[in-house]
């Protein structure tokens, strides 16, 4: 898996509290990785990383990505082979209500961590997540490549474009002989251990689990859904791939999409009818109301740089992410909370599996 390229490796993970840095953390701990963790909090209240009591598996460290100093210290103390940079302010609409604070962690934060790598020479690999809402969304109805612009009207937007023009300031200016690094733009993720605040998949489980209808905000924004391990399986092999330059030349200082072909998307109100259908006992009806915030209406990234650079593309189909995502929170709430690391590995193993029945490149 991934030619063996996490085992043994001591990686750091900022935001590794949060949904997508959970997942990715319990993923290499799997694969055979010695994980240090750095986030701010634990975001969500449930939250995916205490269902999973990952903190018991991992050094578990309690810092702010704005705070440059004590990032630096942490990061020179553990001595990783690998930084992946996930922590981020993550939300359009918390955006309107915090925009300097999204700013600083978007923008600010990536500056820090870019700083604490240029002074941590353990690292060999860098992965930067940043977001498919990077690019400037001119509701064009093709996807977005790699050398499309940048920035957008909303703080959070703008603040993940700037993300991306520091990082590769920082390749093209110190990065150039190593660490070997790149930044990722993934499109809309579900599964199982989401609650943030404003996301359609959370909003149903929270409402339905108390028998109550759920509220969309914008049923007809179409947008490219996919399970978390998707684009989780595109930064693993990228990293892995710029640690093998040998046989994959020339990826380090790029940008990569990850995410379903173009051709794959869905409305808010066609995921929440597909989910409702995994959903035992549901009979709420479903409410409509438009947000007073603007965000875009159709959103797809083309990843066919993923595909022909790397050999990379999505494994499942919408109606499978769909049935894992509704699985995961139906063991949950069952289960009355109990611990979800077995059940988190499990779905993990059964992506991974039919990823090689799928003859996906990075499962040899």
């Amino acid at each position: 898996m991934f030619r063996n390229a996490f085992k043994g490796k001591r990686i750091f993970i900022t935001g590794h509290t949060g949904f997508k840095g959970s997942w990715l953390t319990a993923w290499l701990l799997d694969l055979g990785a010695t994980v240090a963790g750095f986030s701010v909090d634990i975001p969500t209240e449930p939250s995916h990383f205490l269902a999973m009591r990952l903190g018991d598996h991992i050094l578990d460290i309690r810092g702010d990505i704005r705070d440059r100093e004590t990032l630096i210290r942490e990061m020179q103390a553990f001595k990783p082979d690998i930084l992946f940079h996930l922590a981020a302010q993550a939300l359009v609409r918390k955006s309107y209500d915090d925009p300097a604070g999204t700013f600083e962690a978007n923008a600010l934060g990536t500056l820090n961590i870019l700083e604490a790598v240029r002074k941590t020479p353990s690292i060999a690999c860098v992965i930067l997540i940043t977001s498919d809402k990077c690019y400037r969304n001119d509701e064009q109805i093709w996807g977005y490549r790699e050398n499309d612009a940048l920035g957008g009207t909303d703080p959070y937007s703008a603040s993940k474009g700037c993300a991306e023009l520091i990082a590769h300031s920082y390749f093209s200016s110190f990065f150039t002989k190593g660490p070997a690094c790149a930044t990722v733009r993934a499109g809309n993720v579900i599964g199982g251990g989401d609650w943030a605040c404003d996301r359609v998949v959370p909003d149903c489980a929270r409402s339905w689990n108390q028998g109550v209808s759920v509220i969309l905000r914008n049923p007809n924004a179409t947008r490219p859904w996919q399970h978390v391990l998707e684009p989780l399986s595109g930064y693993l092999h990228l990293a892995s791939s710029l640690l093998n330059p040998l046989e994959w030349p020339d990826l380090s200082g790029q940008a990569f999409n990850f995410g379903p072909d173009a051709s794959v998307h869905a409305t808010v109100a066609d995921l929440v009818k597909g989910l409702a259908l995994h959903w035992p006992g549901f009979t709420s009806t479903i409410e409509q109301k438009e947000s007073m915030r603007k965000e875009c209406t159709l959103l797809k990234l083309c990843c066919d740089k993923a595909l022909g650079l790397l050999d990379w593309k999505a494994t499942l189909t919408l109606d499978e992410t769909i049935r894992e995502t509704a699985i995961w929170y139906h063991t949950f709430y069952r289960g009355g909370c109990a611990n979800m690391l077995e059940t988190t590995l499990g779905q993990i193993h059964a992506y991974t599996n039919t990823a090689k029945l799928r003859s996906q490149i990075w499962t040899k």
